[in-house]
């Protein structure tokens, strides 16, 4: 009676698996084998692009005596913040933090009060430098960003795939060559990675606006996927 034992073996990224007939059978030590039938490799694909879009935060950081005071003109100056961010071309504005606490003296007493509030908005990165500019003049005195990213994300992300298959393809074509084997269709194909998130670009802000619009250059982003191919073999 035939058995079928079946023989794993990895190394650089390659799962080759075989399947050897005739075990505990006398002529099996003289190199009766049975050819591997499939092969898995690890395939990885980049796409390199150029961020196209924005977003950039926007607050207002105010103090006063009085809780009610610091936050009346926190609202006062924050409008203002938000009006000149929508008429920039700011879009998908978000509120992203507001508070409100007490500055106490060493010996415990409050000695006033301090708000903050800040809003997040997008644009396209040709228009981030004039987004933040508007933002501090009209009343913004703290500012995070941009960060940027590509508008069309998921449609590099599938460049990215494509390319990680191929890759896959390559590696199993030179093992399976190296083997002595033909390469035959593929059997499965399993998705493994994760997109890249956007990448922050940290800028500061002074109360005074310059005459020149504050620089934002988009630089490039690498679109990353990996897959893991099963390939039969013939």
């Amino acid at each position: 009676m035939r058995r079928l034992l079946p023989l794993v073996l990895l190394a650089g990224g390659v799962l080759v698996v075989a399947a050897l007939s005739g075990v505990g059978r006398p002529e099996a030590a003289h190199g009766d084998t049975t050819p591997p039938d499939s092969v898995i490799t690890l395939g990885h694909g980049i796409v390199t692009v150029a961020p196209d879009e924005a977003t950039v935060t926007a607050g207002v950081h105010t103090q006063a005596a009085s809780a009610s005071q610091a936050l009346a003109e926190n609202a006062r100056l924050m409008n203002a913040v938000v009006a000149a961010l929508k008429a920039a071309g700011g879009r998908n504005l978000q509120t992203q933090q507001v508070s409100l606490y007490p500055q106490t003296s060493p010996e415990g007493q409050v000695t006033s009060y301090v708000a903050d509030n800040s809003v997040s908005a997008k644009t396209k990165i040709a228009g981030a430098g004039a987004l933040l500019d508007a933002a501090v003049a009209a009343g913004a005195n703290t500012v995070s960003g941009p960060s940027l990213d590509v508008s069309d994300r998921d449609a590099r992300y599938r460049d990215a795939l494509a390319k990680a298959v191929a890759d896959a393809r390559l590696k199993a074509e030179a093992l399976a060559k190296a083997g002595g084997f033909a390469l035959g269709p593929v059997s499965s194909v399993t998705e493994g990675a994760s997109q890249s998130p956007p990448v922050p670009f940290l800028a500061s802000a002074s109360a005074k606006r310059d005459a020149a619009t504050t620089p934002i250059e988009a630089g490039t982003q690498d679109v990353t996927a990996d897959v893991t191919v099963t390939f039969r073999l013939r």
